[in-house]
């Protein structure tokens, strides 16, 4: 195309009149050119708001959640291949597409044209709830069959190792694609010794009604269909002459050099340029750091930078060469050399399995890796270890360097001189006596930041076990990547012995130290880790010494486990139902496992959140101006210089509300803007409005605000030695508290601390606000679980009457509570801004902002004195509960109150006493979470229920078993349990998970291994189900037939993902007696029934459902006559004769549930409308050494009554499992002593990832259990499951004591929850522990402190 011109001439002519190129590239076929390419731009934001394609989406913007997952396809002319790649678009730059084809969501498939069969079969699979992840999760597995038509399941997980998802607990999203793998849909063999179910005979003929979805219906999958790489682009990358690109953006540009000579000229002539491959450094730099860098120079399509040379002593990669194509050039080495080269190979590789996920790794550079110095990369201390070595160039030549403790000259420093550049790093053959091994240590194993991760090197004198040459080299242990030097060379010339075992360990016990206020926190679990690693790699080279016939002490077998890699297991699944009666009408749908109605559409992008609605005329954009201090008073506030921001339009403080600034969900106890003083960090100081986002956010950082610090409190113990509490304080009481305790054999006193959790909802809080331009009326689409309290309280805010205000909620991306009452301060403050600029105006908050500002989960600290008798019957229970409220009231009363109606979770203690104290803490206020207050008052139950086991010396599912409720026993606050069916969970739980084959079988492994030890737990939970609020038990329905037949149906209850809106067609299905296609829910919104009770309390399908069918029965009693006249005609007919005899064919429906109020004061009333029941049992394997664990199997069986829909039901009872594992194994919030949150995103706060699932789930939904007291024999089922998951925190525990008594201690031990690796390491006390002994509290500042 432009081989007859010179480069000069094309660069004159192609560049516009801002002197940047043109941009050329593909999206879903079609040709973009873009003329004013911004280099800050991301591909995100491009395709959203430039080109309107809103199926990608935007969950964290630092690459950690795969939300915004696409394919980039590109021709690559050295290779003369086509490469297809999963990327974040939220960290691509625009400017790096330059002749690339990008793939989204709408691109592969669509509902009106056709569903692609990665888009129709997680839809089918029920993999879908929320549905924001899953366009992300959608294209992750596109690109895998792009680039591999018959995958394995370990290449889908593998390929999913960047997605996140906050719903389905995983396990629907891999059955589905399991059907896609050459393991195809079956259980792939699993202990079978005769191979497969299907071609031994053996399988059992599958009734289509028994499954949750039937295979047969699924359009196949042929690779030959895939969209084609764009013909035009194909030419345009073959005829291309390498040239430089120049794109320039307001503060930034961007150059692309078109060789490694003008790349070395701009790196001289800008010396202080950063340097971009995959942005997955500097994105993230400049997004969450400010950082600004004005020069950006783009190297990655330098052949030198990209070229692999096989050399004689190893593998030379260029600078530039992506992370997965560097380990798919070392597996393919592995393949072909002889083993021993390739043990360095072995260890990178081992390294890259958990680094980062998927989308990372295809863009990620190896150079970069190593530049960014990062004290706790995966990678460098591999290159250490191994003595890489490094070709640096500049202008005036090359210099060879070694990767030594010399390289890193600080933190995230490098001895290279500010012009040089990185060009290659060689990564060396191993020698034949060379052994290697790398370690990774993190909160999660897919996908995180490393704790601390290592690399040991040792070579042995020929055919001895004598030390010649040892590097141990470690990450995450100092402000650099540092070698332990002065251990590895005491132990040159040693026997490989354990003599040499003992002394590297007191040497590394002093060599690698840490301040006791090191960033990062986990100090004694960091300085332990030294030694558990090196153990395992002393332990690893004995081995391998002895396979070589040289004399070494042999390990022996109850260690040899410590030496095993983790490898996944691919999960297996088995989920139980009943079948519909006999002689159910086919098209009654109620009892069958439908479909989520909005599925197929989140699959393929079309589903509308709110910040899909497009963008309005002439709309703008708020960012938040929040405190940075956590109590203070506000002296002043500087907007001079960001009101020279481009862009801005207005600022907005206190002084500007029109109405009133006191705003609360119960108490008005906040304000809508802080006024005069702050009292949590993050909370709401202003805001400012402007054209864009990005311009918006800048002028929020450019505003100054000057504080006068307060001391702030900041954890319960402070607020408990302050005396600082919310009133009242709520106190149970029930029997005779002093009988019991002189009743008992033993009394025992305990405590735990439960931490706190992050919703994580994948669709941050959002919302736009749209004046109407009249009498002050306001439209506002928002994501929130509460539309009538958004409404109030905006109307309130405004100064306005409700009439005016109507809130529409069409979906969320998620809630699970933190949208039930946070929303508001959102979307208060851009109302306000709608308001007086009489403009649209949109917000969503940043991930970061939204963790930040909006609370999470209440952290619970209990403490309790129990008496019991010998054979292990409770008789005394005194209990004290202090929730970490935050700065205002919120619902935390609501969710002490509930904490303390679970405080005997199961079990009938006839002497009880429970008091709740709220701390008023400076933190942002903590609200509701799904299963409020419930799992924290049960968690402190089953760890007395624990205690007592122990300290008896009994199986603690005896112990269990033993003081379960039984039918017509009664609650501490006086309710009678009726229908009770706890026992027949807890009986079917153990004959469905063979407890007590798996009890020996744990107890066998557990004599046979030192290092890694098997626990098991059964834990059953008891819900209460209602709003304990009396007044919120109520819901409206209203429902409207067309003329054509059609119905349309509004309730009070809103879909985030739970599947409502699909229960409620179902309801109204079966009273209309029409089929549910007939049937549509539009939204939810305030001026369509009024006046409604949050979508909360898991109550929302039995008093919104119950509404339905009070409207839906209005409605068939009219029709009935024309019915009976009529009797052979159609639906439509009778609704046409209805309406020609002037019938009305609306109705609106209500529901209140009967006979409910209790008062605290005479402790009598009924609290709850009914109990949803379930036991789980759980089995897990820790590594004593690491403190990480697997879980292997978990057997659930849950009452939901007679589910309306199974497959709903089923996904509710692993999410909410799922979550319960994260709040109990995985989550960890960090707070700075002054209440700064720390961990602000998917990079630093870890929810459970596709691995994290039990290797073996099963889900059992009771049967033939009718709940009289909801609608069609149903049972609530949202909250009640996601306490199931302290079986896997209590199988940890039985765990940790296994590993104790091999040092000898026994008895009740405490152990927080959550049971992260690091609190599993230190509770497993043994000579490692022993070495690295806490820094005594109050002898430093820690990093982080327990709220």
């Amino acid at each position: 195309m432009q081989s007859t011109r010179t480069v000069a001439d094309t660069e004159t002519e192609t560049r516009s009149g801002s002197g940047s190129d043109e941009l050329i590239f593909f999206v879903n076929g079609k040709k973009i050119v873009e003329r004013n390419a911004d280099p800050e731009m991301t591909l995100l934001t491009y395709l959203r708001r430039k080109l309107g394609l809103t199926g990608t989406k935007l969950g964290c913007s630092e690459g950690g959640c795969g939300a915004c997952t696409v394919m980039l396809s590109r021709y690559q002319t050295h290779t003369e291949q086509l490469v297809h790649l999963a990327v974040n678009a939220c960290l691509a730059p625009l400017c790096s597409l330059h002749l690339v084809a990008v793939t989204t969501v709408e691109g592969i498939g669509s509902v009106a044209r056709k569903l692609h069969p990665v888009q129709e079969r997680i839809a089918k699979a029920h993999g879908s709830q929320c549905g924001f992840c899953t366009p992300g999760v959608v294209m992750s597995m596109y690109t895998l069959l792009r680039n591999s038509p018959a995958p394995n399941m370990a290449d889908v997980g593998e390929a999913f190792h960047g997605n996140l998802c906050r719903c389905t607990g995983y396990r629907p999203i891999l059955e589905g694609y399991r059907t896609f793998t050459t393991e195809g849909g079956c259980c792939g063999g699993r202990g079978r010794e005769s191979g497969c179910c299907l071609t031994n005979g053996s399988a059992q003929e599958v009734d289509d009604a028994d499954m949750l979805f039937n295979t047969t219906t699924f359009t196949t999958f042929d690779p030959t269909q895939e969209v084609i790489f764009p013909p035009e682009l194909m030419s345009l990358s073959k005829g291309q002459r390498s040239r430089s690109l120049c794109f320039r953006g307001d503060q930034v540009t961007w150059l692309q050099p078109d060789s490694l000579n003008e790349f070395l000229r701009l790196k001289w002539k800008h010396p202080n340029a950063r340097i971009v491959v995959g942005n997955t450094e500097v994105g993230i730099e400049v997004k969450f750091k400010n950082m600004v860098y004005p020069v950006l120079l783009s190297p990655s399509s330098l052949p030198e930078l990209n070229s692999v040379i096989r050399c004689d002593d190893g593998i030379a990669f260029g600078a530039a060469c992506t992370l997965s194509h560097m380990g798919a050039v070392l597996r393919e080495a592995v393949d072909t050399l002889p083993p021993h080269q390739t043990r360095v190979f072995l260890a990178v590789l081992e390294q890259l399995r958990w680094f980062a996920g998927l989308q990372i790794r295809n863009v990620a550079a190896v150079g970069g890796n190593i530049m960014t110095a990062s004290p706790i990369s995966d990678l460098n201390p591999v290159f250490m270890a191994a003595g890489c070595r490094l070709t640096l160039t500049d202008r005036d030549g090359s210099r060879e360097v070694r990767m030594d403790d010399g390289f890193f000259s600080g933190y995230r420093k490098t001895t290279l001189r500010p012009q040089e550049v990185l060009l290659s790093v060689h990564i060396p053959y191993s020698k034949e006596t060379q052994f290697v091994s790398a370690f990774k240590q993190s909160p999660r194993r897919e996908d995180d930041i490393s704790i601390v991760t290592a690399a040991m090197s040792v070579t042995f004198i020929p055919g001895t076990d004598v030390v010649e040459d040892l590097r141990l080299s470690y990450g995450g242990m100092a402000a650099t990547t540092v070698l332990a030097k002065e251990t590895a060379n005491r132990l040159l010339g040693r026997s490989w012995g354990e003599e040499l075992l003992q002394e590297a360990c007191s040497s590394l016990a002093e060599e690698m130290t840490l301040d006791p206020s090191a960033p990062g926190g986990m100090v004694t679990y960091r300085r332990t880790l030294t030694l558990s690693l090196f153990y395992k790699f002393y332990l690893t080279v004995l081995q391998k010494l002895h396979l070589q016939g040289v004399r070494v002490e042999e390990v022996q077998t109850e260690c040899v486990s410590a030496t095993e890699v983790y490898h996944p297991d691919t999960p297996s699944s088995v989920q139980v139902f009943q079948a519909v009666p006999e002689g159910q009408r086919q098209d009654d749908v109620v009892g069958r496992p439908m479909m989520h109605l909005s599925a197929m559409k989140q699959a393929t992008g079309e589903a509308v959140y709110c910040d899909d609605v497009p963008l309005y005329e002439n709309e703008l954009y708020l960012s938040l101006i929040t405190s940075s201090k956590a109590h203070a008073r506000i002296l002043s506030v500087d907007v001079s210089v960001a009101e020279r921001s481009p862009g801005v339009v207005c600022f907005l403080f206190a002084d500007d509300i029109p109405g009133s600034n006191a705003t609360g969900p119960i108490e008005y106890d906040e304000t809508v803007l802080a006024d005069g003083q702050v009292t949590c960090v993050g909370h709401i100081i202003g805001a400012v409005v402007a054209d864009t986002q990005l311009h918006a956010q800048r002028a929020t950082k450019a505003v100054k605000i000057e504080y006068e610090e307060l001391q702030p409190i900041v954890t319960i113990q402070e607020a408990i030695a302050a005396q600082s509490f919310y009133q009242p304080i709520r106190t149970i009481q029930k029997g005779d508290l002093e009988a019991g305790f002189k009743q008992a054999d033993h009394i025992l006193e305990g405590e735990i601390h439960i931490g706190g959790q992050e919703h994580f909802y994948l669709e941050t809080n959002v919302t736009l606000a749209v004046p109407r331009g009249e009498d002050g009326e306001m439209e506002l689409f928002v994501s929130t679980q509460s539309a009538s309290k958004t409404q109030s309280l905006v109307a309130k805010a405004l100064g306005i009457p409700a009439n005016r205000v109507v809130v529409r909620v069409k979906r969320m991306g998620g809630g699970f509570g933190g949208k039930e009452s946070r929303t508001t301060m959102l979307s208060t403050v851009v109302a306000m801004a709608a308001d007086k600029l009489k403009r649209p105006v949109r917000c969503m908050l940043d991930r970061d902002e939204d963790m930040l500002i909006t609370g999470g989960r209440h952290p619970f600290y209990g403490k309790y004195k129990v008496g019991f008798l010998s054979s292990g019957k409770v008789v005394a229970l005194d209990v004290s509960y202090y929730s970490n409220a935050g700065n205002s009231m919120d619902l935390s009363l609501s969710i002490m109150e509930r904490a303390l109606f679970h405080m005997e979770n199961s079990y009938s203690v006839a002497n009880v006493r429970g008091r709740g104290f709220l701390c008023r803490t400076n933190l942002p206020s903590n609200t509701a979470f799904r299963g409020f207050g419930g799992p924290q008052g049960m968690m402190v139950a089953e760890s007395w229920m624990s205690d007592v086991a122990q300290t008896l010396g009994r199986s603690a599912e005896e112990v269990r078993r033993l003081n379960l409720y039984m039918e017509g026993e009664s609650t501490p606050y006086n309710q009678i349990l009726d229908r009770l069916t706890l026992d027949r969970c807890w009986d079917e739980c153990l004959s469905r998970s063979e407890y007590q084959q798996r009890r020996a079988a744990v107890d066998l492994y557990n004599r046979q291994n030192r290092w890694t030890k098997r626990g098991l737990a059964v834990i059953p939970t008891k819900f209460g189900i209602s709003f304990t609020a009396a007044f919120l038990n109520q819901a409206g329905a209203l429902v409207h037939i067309y003329t054509d037949g059609s119905v349309l149906m509004a309730h009070g209850g809103t879909e985030m993902g739970q599947g409502l809106h699909t229960k409620m067609v179902q309801v109204a299905s079966r009273v209309l007696d029409v089929p549910c296609s007939k049937i549509h829910i539009s939204e939810t919104s305030t001026n369509t029934v009024p006046n409604t009770s949050p979508t909360a309390a898991s109550a929302s399908s039995d008093l919104n459902g119950a509404a339905v069918q009070n409207a839906c029965d209005i409605l068939a009693k009219r029709l009935e006559p024309y019915k009976t006249k009529n009797p052979k005609g159609s639906w439509e007919d009778w609704v046409k004769a209805a309406y020609f005899d002037c019938v009305n064919l609306s109705a609106n429906g209500f529901y209140k549930t009967p006979d409910l109020g209790y008062s605290f004061d005479s402790n009598s009333g009924r609290v709850f409308n009914y109990f949803s029941n379930g036991v789980a049992c759980s089995e897990v394997e820790v590594d004593c050494l690491t403190g990480a664990h697997k879980n292997l199997s978990t057997t659930i069986v849950m009452d939901v009554g007679h589910s309306l829909n199974p497959a709903i039901d089923i996904g509710q009872v692993e999410g909410g499992f799922m979550q319960g594992l994260g709040l109990f194994t995985l989550e960890e919030l960090h707070y700075s002593p002054r209440g700064v949150l720390l961990t602000r995103g998917p990079g630093s706060y870890k929810i459970p990832a596709f691995g994290d699932i039990p290797a073996r789930l099963t889900v059992s939904l009771l049967r033939d259990a009718p709940n009289d007291k909801a609608i069609f024999a149903s049972k609530a089922v949202g909250e009640p499951p996601l306490f199931l998951a302290a079986s896997v925190f209590y199988a940890i525990k039985d765990a940790i004591s296994a590993a104790r008594a091999e040092s000898g201690l026994s008895g009740p031990f405490r152990l927080d929850s959550p049971a992260s690796a690091e609190r599993i390491r230190n509770a497993c006390n043994d000579r490692f522990t022993k070495l690295c002994p806490p820094a005594e509290p109050g002898t430093f500042i820690p990093w982080s402190v327990q709220v």
